[in-house]
């Protein structure tokens, strides 16, 4: 198992075998996530416990530069990993999902920022929140920054934090950026107590005067663009894949996987059930067990076309091409759609399933919360993204800009 502070392993087969080496580690932990789901709940974030062990296996690591000591992977193993964990925990593969990735997004920004995090702490956790609720005010080399976000998930065991945040503009509309921060430079006020993702420990980071020097902001458009500085040294493909693909992509993925673990407790329990007013349920409602077959093939082929329009869009990368923007609205159209029609899959599963999975005791029901909370996530309001899909399919281009 890799452990903190390995070297890269390299290209090629061995990095292959590396990444294989990871994935598996983190299916050893798996029952161990499961066991301490309830855990996490009642604290309101991942335990400590689960923190260590995921960071011990590496799989923060596989969207980070090699340079910085990380893998470099293909961006679906990620994925995969999300997508496992979720199956155990929604809350902590949400957290695993979200910091894992901005460790993709901060090789966007300058070297020096690259190594201002990484060469102290090549496991550092970086949380976020993009949704620009900071003030910028230039000053000479850089900002100063106030301002409070909301949903920073996983942001009690992070030591970084990417924010969104905007600079006025006299006689236009404002920039909006994203800028790094520093743990001191910031506060976390503990205020997350939610009806679904409790585990997440989504709380708000409040900010009173933080200078932020240049090199740790980037613009919206860079971000979203081939325009980001940490491309000129970040040269594989991973780092060319589209920010509107890889964020939304850690939303659904743990949607999927909060499907599947709520499928596999169902059919455990659907096998052996007896209703006290039917009988067994196996003959007496064989309408709900239909629907278990229904809804396994719906999971299946949400995460097939979550997978593979990364893989797709990411083969197209290491061919040396561009993504169309028909490959980029397909990814956000099957994104968005995946988490709606998984939600679906775990209201009709759940409502098939009797009165004694109300309990606070059966697991079924915290899967049924988390996901409708993952579902209210901004990137997740389908008809626009929809409509956007429509919309570069008739030859005029997507109509929202995250895409």
């Amino acid at each position: 198992m890799p452990r903190r502070g390995d070297p890269h392993p390299g290209s090629g087969v061995g990095h292959e075998a590396a990444v294989a080496t990871v994935l598996e580690a983190v299916n050893e932990l798996l029952p161990g996530i499961g066991e301490r789901a309830a855990q996490a709940e009642a604290d309101r974030r991942v335990p400590d416990a689960t923190v260590k062990e995921l960071t011990d296996t590496g799989v923060m690591r596989l969207l980070q530069p090699k340079a910085f000591g990380g893998y470099e992977a293909d961006p679906v193993a990620f994925y995969e990993a999300v997508l496992s964990i979720a199956e155990h925990c929604g809350s902590t593969a949400w957290v695993t999902g979200v910091v894992g990735v901005h460790n993709w997004q901060l090789a966007l920004f300058e070297d020096r920022l690259q190594h201002e995090i990484w060469d102290e702490n090549p496991d550092a956790w970086v949380s976020s929140s993009y949704m620009p609720g900071g003030k910028l005010t230039p000053v000479p080399g850089g900002f100063e920054l106030t301002g409070r976000w909301s949903f920073s998930s996983g942001s009690d065991h992070c030591q970084w934090a990417i924010l969104g945040a905007l600079q006025m503009n006299e006689g236009g509309p404002p920039t909006t950026y994203n800028v790094v921060v520093p743990r001191t430079d910031y506060m976390v006020e503990d205020v997350w107590r939610t009806v679904g993702l409790r585990g997440t420990g989504s709380n708000d980071i409040v900010i009173e005067g933080a200078f932020v020097p240049s090199h740790r902001a980037l613009t919206r458009t860079q971000v979203y663009s081939n325009d980001a500085p940490g491309r000129a040294s970040n040269t594989a493909a991973l780092y060319g894949m589209p920010f509107a693909t890889m964020f939304p992509s850690v939303i659904t993925a743990p949607v999927i996987g909060m499907a599947q673990g709520l499928l596999d407790i169902a059919i455990d329990y659907q096998s052996t059930r007896v209703s006290r007013a039917h009988g067994k349920m196996l003959d007496a409602d064989p309408y709900s067990v239909a629907a278990l077959g229904a809804a396994a093939s719906t999971i299946d082929a949400c995460r097939r076309q979550l997978l593979g329009n990364i893989s797709g869009i990411h083969a197209t990368l290491v061919a040396g091409e561009l993504p169309t923007m028909d490959q980029r609205s397909t990814a956000r159209r099957d994104q968005v759609l995946g988490t709606v029609r998984c939600v679906s899959v775990i209201d009709d599963v759940f409502d098939r399933a009797g009165a004694a999975v109300i309990s606070d005791t059966h697991p079924m029901q915290r899967i049924w919360r988390d996901a409708h909370a993952a579902k209210h996530h901004t990137v997740n309001t389908n008809e626009r993204t929809l409509h956007s899909w429509a919309h570069n399919a008739m030859g005029l281009g997507p109509s929202e800009s995250v895409v």
